[in-house]
């Protein structure tokens, strides 16, 4: 970086090159820690070769003089290799704590290397060659929780879309008949995974009708409004009719209160209402059961 001293410039390529003359004991203590170790549980020479091949990058990286940066082009290798490890561990069900632990573990296997051997140099410079690897695994973490974090906000939105297309199943209800039961809020991101479950619904069974049913769905503001609008008119394009069930006196009172133009839409106020006239529209006759005397 631009404000270190030649001091730091000159103690951080001794650093890099203890890396390098001692790249395979370092591989040899890696390979024995929890993040190679868990990763390679069959072939121990393969555990041995990444780590090999993540102290040479380190060691580029140091020999650069840039321990402290992000960007250096050694990371770049780190990345491809360790932190790809370290997501593998959080998706395995490691926290990011123990993650940046075990990344810990890999300095100070260094440092006890380091300090084991002996180093043709003044106390100072010794200081500063240990001061530049410290350094640099500290960078190293960075590097690793970057992605380690990234790793995790994917294993979420995987989640998330995972229950999001468990809470809206679409189900057939009779021959050329499908619906949607929606439970809870209805906003953007989950509109599109109905959408898109209802589309291929249709598609796949043939559907003339397609019933949205709203029963479960606490309010229906404009925002709401709008998505069972475009998801009607998708269903149209692909050739079903669609109806809108489970439209409680509460909603309907909602929806006149803020203007919303539904008049396109066939509403119901039951699944079962609905489902009649799903049958109606296919010519199919199902006789009337009879009530029950309380």
């Amino acid at each position: 970086m631009a404000h270190e001293t030649k001091q730091e410039q000159q103690a951080a390529q001794l650093a890099g090159a203890f890396l390098s003359q001692r790249s395979e004991q370092v591989a040899q203590r890696w390979a024995e820690l929890p993040l190679f170790r868990a990763i390679f549980t069959v072939a121990r020479d393969e555990a041995v070769e990444a780590c090999r091949a993540v102290a040479e990058a380190l060691a580029d990286v140091a020999a650069s003089g840039r321990v402290e940066d992000l960007e250096a082009p050694g990371f770049e290798r780190v990345r491809e290799r360790l932190a790809r490890m370290a997501a593998a561990r959080i998706r395995a069900g490691q926290s990011a704590g123990q993650v940046a632990n075990e990344v810990a573990s890999l300095k100070r296997s260094v440092l006890e290397l380091f300090a084991s051997e002996p180093l043709e140099a003044a106390e100072p410079e010794r200081a500063g060659v240990e001061l530049a690897l410290v350094e640099l695994f500290a960078t190293l973490r960075l590097v690793v929780m970057e992605t380690t974090l990234t790793a995790g906000q994917d294993v979420i939105a995987r989640q998330r879309q995972q229950l999001m297309e468990m809470a809206t199943p679409v189900v057939q209800l009779w021959d050329r008949v499908v619906a949607v039961p929606l439970i809870g809020t209805l906003d953007s991101a989950r509109s599109q995974v109905v959408m898109e479950n209802l589309l291929e619904a249709i598609v796949a069974h043939r559907a003339a009708v397609a019933i949205l049913d709203i029963t479960g769905v606490p309010t229906v503001d404009s925002l709401v409004a709008q998505h069972l609008m475009k998801t009607v008119a998708a269903a149209r394009l692909m050739g079903a009719e669609c109806i809108v069930s489970g439209v409680r006196p509460a909603i309907a009172q909602t929806i006149v209160q803020l203007g919303i133009d539904l008049g396109s839409v066939v509403t119901r106020a039951s699944l079962a209402d609905a489902l009649a006239l799903a049958l109606s529209r296919l010519g199919v006759s199902v006789p009337a059961t009879p009530a029950v005397a309380g």
